[in-house]
């Protein structure tokens, strides 16, 4: 922790910031450690302060050690700010103009008087990019929750059960192995709805001869999985197959383009261009990727627009797919750590054969 909010403050001086106010959670849990849902830092070059309220005190004092608790007695932090910075000498304040509500900056100016308001967008975010080692064993163990839980979810797969009830299986089964919770809204789409790119799960009972495609992953000690799958319930018909081996194909193109050095948008060309090779390049509508850390979707996008330059220590995922209104679809997914020389797939689980239950 102290490790990144030395690099913070450097990022800081760079950009003539005295003091960041941090009210993101994914950011609040970055720097301090803490698992609690109420508080928020400000962080000077010599100084980090967390606010708040009686609820959390010695929770902060256990886990963010390295951090002055400011007990918060009112509604909003945003009263004392005042006096801390005045305590400072400072007359300016950065702010997450990507969190704040635009009531929340309102009630801070007002808080605030003679204190200059100055937004900052991406800053930490930036550095939550490139994960340290600890880190990444923490993802590392995330990803085993999320292999294991898809080779148990496998032997549950049959003609008659719902999307509803696998579901819950697989959520069930990771917080068995150590989860805490999903790292989103599992999806679970056979059939017909494994066209959907977003299909959560709904009561639909599975039939032979389904697609069944499972995106879903876990929450591990305050960092994400992500993984997708598409198996088919008996034997595949030709144009499954085909769907399939494109997919496929434009998956392992991606995982090729995946080195330091490379902007993130040449991912999404390499796996792109495969599907419009074969033709179906307007039923891929999404990105070929992002990155996943603490939130399930970080920096970089692996997208068309992103120039974001991959660096070794980022974890992305590469996860094309075909989608095919009222017909079906097909979404492979791996999650990648970034190396000099290419990448490390942090999911294991089969998809080189289109696996038949």
């Amino acid at each position: 922790m102290i490790q990144r909010l030395t690099r913070l403050r450097q990022k800081m001086s760079e950009q003539g910031i005295s003091h960041l106010f941090v009210t993101k959670p994914e950011n609040r849990f970055y720097l301090s450690g803490f698992t609690g849902t109420t508080g928020v830092l400000l962080i000077g070059q010599a100084t980090a302060d967390f606010l708040t309220d009686f609820r959390y005190i010695e929770q902060v004092k256990i886990q963010s050690p390295h951090f002055n608790v400011v007990k918060v007695d009112q509604v909003s932090p945003f009263g004392l700010l005042s006096d801390i910075l005045r305590n400072y000498k400072s007359d300016k304040l950065a702010f997450e103009a990507d969190h704040l509500t635009h009531k929340q900056y309102q009630e801070l100016k007002n808080q605030l008087p003679g204190i200059e308001l100055v937004p900052c967008e991406e800053l930490l975010e930036d550095l939550r990019m490139i994960k340290d080692e600890v880190e990444i064993d923490v993802i590392r163990s995330a990803m085993q929750i999320g292999d294991k839980a898809f080779n148990h979810i496998l032997k549950c797969i049959k003609p008659g059960t719902s999307e509803l009830e696998l579901t819950l299986e697989l959520e069930f089964f990771m917080r068995k192995l150590g989860a805490s919770g999903t790292a989103f809204d599992t999806i679970m789409a056979s059939g017909p709805r494994s066209a959907l790119p977003h299909g959560v799960a709904s009561e639909r009972l599975l039939q032979t001869g389904d697609f069944l495609t499972m995106d879903f992953g876990a929450l591990y000690q305050g960092y994400n999985s992500d993984m997708t799958r598409t198996v088919v319930l008996g034997q595949p018909d030709s144009k499954q197959q085909e769907i399939y081996n494109i997919v496929l194909e434009a998956q392992m193109a991606g995982l090729a383009a995946v080195r330091a050095g490379v902007p993130a948008k040449e991912v999404d060309a390499a796996a792109r261009a495969v599907i419009s090779n074969h033709g179906y390049g307007e039923y891929f509508g999404h990105g070929t990727g992002h990155g996943v850390g603490i939130a399930i979707h970080e920096s970089p996008r692996l997208n068309t627009k992103d120039e974001t330059i991959l660096q070794p220590g980022m974890v992305v995922t590469v996860e094309p797919g075909i989608y095919l209104p009222q017909w079906g679809g097909v979404r492979i997914e791996d999650s990648v750590l970034v190396t000099e020389n290419g990448c490390e797939i942090l999911t294991s689980s089969p998809k080189k054969e289109l696996i038949r239950l």
